[in-house]
């Protein structure tokens, strides 16, 4: 499957979700929902631990670690017998679309990269990128009702992704092509143009204008990412660009968090991103917080089911969700033995 993989790697609201929809819409090109296939496989034990599952993680990861030192070819063959899995997979919900290429769009194997670049070092990655700021507010708007240190609480979003989707674009482990969100919505023509060129394919106009195709993309209408603003849209807007100064001004609060988690981050990992630091730090000092709170956002169906699934996890040790998982694990225990 590796010549036919497209793996788009970004943090989550950096439009994702937008860029599978246009590549989605390119007539070689099978972009599902997110299949969340890779963080399990990587932390099964030998390259990551679990800390927290139905099994020990300790004595998983020390047996999982000599089991596979018995193997004839260590680590490759473990690493062969996992892409053997992975590749049916993937072939199995390819076959039924006539297309060439699967896109796998999960923000989440921005967490797993030195994972996926073994198990796929022949694949093709898209690595996403947008205004640090841009994507930090986006989260904080879309799933906690402006909350941003509940919001960073839950998930130092900015800190996790950014220094190692950094240091892929650094080191180029694999056959990557970097796209900035803002390029791409402002020249979609001429963004769009030289992925297809990295990918092998001939450009097709409606990749842009993906919203007035014939054939409606149900393969991505639904799942995991954000398909509201997407959905509204036929073609990319730069709508939400500058929108985060604009949060910022409004929030004091948010604007001290902002600088003080950007302050966290260094140089070279901004500049790989392609926000340099210096020019990051300057833009924020510069914004006047005019002292209100947060504006009022406009609740949907995908950002209720959203924010139910943070509530859950966010209190899982303590509430109903958190007592079943228990049960189950308990239950689990006692018929093993």
């Amino acid at each position: 499957m590796q010549d036919r993989l497209v793996f788009l790697i970004s943090a989550p609201r950096s439009g994702s979700t937008l860029t599978a929809r246009m590549l989605g819409a390119h007539s070689q090109i099978f972009a599902p929902v997110e299949p969340h296939l890779m963080p399990p496989l990587a932390h099964l034990g030998l390259h990551d631990r679990v800390d927290a599952a139905p099994y020990d993680p300790v004595i998983t990861q020390l047996g999982l670690r000599e089991f596979v030192g018995l193997l004839p070819k260590g680590e490759q063959d473990y690493l062969d017998a996992l892409r053997a899995a992975t590749d049916h997979l993937y072939e199995c919900a390819l076959a039924p679309s006539g297309r060439s290429h699967f896109l796998d769009k999960t923000p989440a194997y921005a967490l797993v990269l030195p994972f996926l670049a073994k198990l796929y070092p022949d694949a093709r990655y898209i690595v996403l990128t947008r205004h640090p700021v841009a994507v930090w507010s986006s989260v904080i708007d879309s799933f906690f009702d402006g909350d941003h240190r509940a919001a960073h609480a839950h998930n130092p979003i900015l800190e996790r992704y950014v220094p190692a989707i950094a240091r892929f674009l650094r080191e180029k482990p694999v056959n990557l092509h970097p796209l900035r969100y803002e390029r791409l919505v402002e020249e979609p023509e001429r963004e769009m143009s030289a992925v297809c060129e990295f990918l092998g394919l001939p450009f097709e106009p409606g990749m842009v204008d993906y919203g007035e195709q014939q054939e409606a993309p149900v393969q991505t209408s639904r799942g995991l990412g954000d398909p509201v603003t997407v959905g509204r849209e036929t073609r990319p807007t730069t709508a939400s660009v500058d929108k985060w100064a604009a949060a910022l001004a409004r929030d004091e609060g948010r604007l001290v968090q902002c600088r003080e988690i950007v302050a966290r981050l260094t140089d070279p990992d901004l500049e790989s991103w392609g926000t340099p630091g210096p020019e990051l730090r300057a833009a924020l000092a510069a914004i006047e917080p005019r002292k209100a709170g947060p504006s009022k956002l406009r609740l949907t169906r995908h950002a209720l089911e959203r924010r139910a699934l943070v509530a859950a996890r966010r209190n899982i040790q303590h509430n109903a969700l958190g007592r079943l998982v228990r049960l189950v694990r308990t239950g689990c225990d006692v018929l093993l033995r």
